[in-house]
């Protein structure tokens, strides 16, 4: 039990890290947690300029542990505000376009 909460608390502190160096490299950043099922939990930034990724833990807690280690603000859904902020390009535009349409990914 102590090495899984070892564990835990390490893959915690590496997410935080992660997500650190995208706040600074975004002038900052927030937040919001999504569970996929077994795959874990996605950790969705979103940068003060606009930029965005994303990140996995294995679980809630631990992805709610890294963000709040981290300093990021969290909210409760991907909408409205925190969306607006999300700045696209033609790559995302071309990738969507192309899922939608059945054709294949952008080069």
């Amino acid at each position: 039990m102590a090495d899984t909460t070892k564990q835990a608390e390490r893959t915690a502190a590496k997410l935080a890290k992660q997500i650190r160096a995208f706040a600074t490299e975004h002038g900052g950043a927030q937040g919001q947690l999504a569970y996929i099922g077994q795959a874990g939990t996605r950790i969705v930034l979103v940068g003060e300029d606009g930029g965005w990724g994303d990140l996995v833990a294995p679980n809630g807690d631990i992805a709610r542990g890294a963000a709040e280690k981290a300093g990021l603000t969290l909210q409760e859904s991907f909408d409205g505000e925190l969306a607006a902020k999300v700045h696209t390009g033609p790559y995302e535009w071309s990738r969507m376009a192309g899922i939608q349409i059945g054709g294949g990914a952008a080069k």
